[in-house]
């Protein structure tokens, strides 16, 4: 008996142990960099991201924070994702102004023939490697002006691109409390003006957790929004206290749909599993083929058999998703697609998945992101029609004084009206 509760005592202790090794909480901070003189006189912008905040959430479920800040600052209708409409992606979009296909996120998981691996979301080393990222994020378009940036956490804000990361970050986890986190963005802009980071980004997970779990239309899900809502009301309150010109950007990756989750689609008969690599995907399937010669038969196929799914080869995917075969910079994206048709959903297993998912054409409304700005750049009481989301780069980098040359997706012109001349 005294051995066994020694057991379960030295079990529980490893779980302890390796639950804190795998979750490092300490803020990383790269030394020895300063703002310059013509950089500390620049406002400050807080780029803010609820990961699955459908454009509809605010209203829906009464978020009378954010309900009031937008309607203070900028309300757009909705703000367009990417295809495809997933979390990582769409983040890589939002902060570098372009497609998933031209700067090489194509999937939360995808394969590189090129280098002969895979990257997918769960894969830390993957995503801390910043060779897999192309672009220029704006903290690093930041710091490469001498212009301190920070990350509570953000899409390859822990990765090494170009040789920069964010002065102040934080590897990805989720156990800092919300009042920890912003506690820390209240430190972070009362440093020394020398030290005081002017890009700021802030992720919420929490809606997009609850509902993939439970839905979009749960109470799961509407405590979430709530969460978040009242998470905002602090955040501002705290910075406004500050008395500094803080703007701030509140946007969501992609929104969220109900789907048939009891019984997803199988892999359909004509793939053989032997002959394609097939990274994990329920709105979105994609096939890499091991024998180029493998394509077109398997391709005709999927035609045939195709019912409750469109498929596609490189070549004919729909130009508005800028994914085929002349934007696949990096030649990233599958060989053959497959999209299945709402409310169904791949689930390769068979076994049931969960009632929430994103990952569809960014057209269809339930997965339209929200957008929403406040502060002192920004015009008050403003109403726009949507947008794509790769033009909040070049505005945000009009914001800050930060120049570029490198070509992006984004269009100044689209989100110019909405600044103060």
């Amino acid at each position: 008996m005294k051995k066994s509760i020694l057991h379960l005592l030295f079990v529980l202790l490893c779980f302890c142990v390796s639950n804190t090794i795998a979750q490092d909480l300490t803020q990383q901070i790269i030394p020895n960099r300063s703002n310059s003189l013509a950089q500390q006189q620049k406002p400050y912008v807080i780029l803010i991201s609820a990961d699955g905040f459908r454009a509809d959430f605010t209203d829906k479920y009464q978020a009378k924070h954010l309900r009031k800040l937008s309607n203070d600052g900028v309300t757009a209708a909705y703000m367009l994702p990417s295809f495809p409409s997933l979390t990582f992606p769409n983040h890589y979009s939002i902060v570098t102004g372009m497609y998933p296909a031209h700067h090489g996120l194509v999937d939360n998981s995808f394969y590189d023939a090129q280098r002969q691996e895979s990257y997918g979301m769960g894969n830390k080393k993957a995503v801390a490697d910043g060779s897999w990222y192309g672009g220029t994020p704006l903290w690093v378009l930041a710091e490469q002006q001498q212009m301190i940036s920070a990350s509570f956490y953000w899409v390859a804000s822990e990765s090494n691109i170009q040789g920069t990361l964010p002065t102040y970050y934080y590897n990805y986890n989720d156990k800092i409390d919300i009042d920890t986190r912003i506690k820390t963005v209240k430190n972070w802009l009362q440093l020394s003006e020398d030290k005081r980071p002017h890009m700021i980004t802030f992720y919420f997970p929490e809606v997009d957790h609850e509902a993939h779990t439970y839905g979009p239309d749960s109470k799961e899900t509407e405590e979430a929004v709530h969460f978040v809502d009242n998470s905002i009301g602090k955040l501002v309150a705290t910075v406004d206290s500050l008395h500094l010109p803080v703007n701030f950007v509140f946007v969501s990756d992609h929104g969220m749909t109900k789907v048939e989750y009891e019984h997803p689609m199988l892999l359909p008969k004509a793939i053989d599993p032997e002959k394609f690599i097939i990274p994990r995907g329920d709105a979105l399937l994609q096939l890499y083929a091991k024998d180029k010669k493998d394509i077109k038969p398997t391709y005709e196929a999927l035609k045939k058999e195709a019912v409750d799914f469109d498929v596609y080869l490189k070549k004919n995917i729909p130009s508005r998703w800028h994914y085929g075969k002349k934007d696949d910079k990096y030649n990233r994206v599958g060989d053959i697609l497959l999209v299945p048709h709402l409310p169904k959903v791949f689930g390769i297993t068979g076994k049931s998945t969960t009632p929430g998912k994103h990952g569809f054409d960014p057209a269809i409304e339930d997965m339209h992101a929200t957008f929403f700005a406040w502060g002192p750049a920004f015009k008050p009481q403003t109403k726009i029609d949507g947008f794509e989301n790769v033009n909040i780069y070049p505005m945000i980098s009009k914001i800050l004084g930060l120049e570029y040359s490198h070509k992006i997706d984004g269009k100044l012109k689209v989100l110019d009206t909405i600044l103060k001349k």
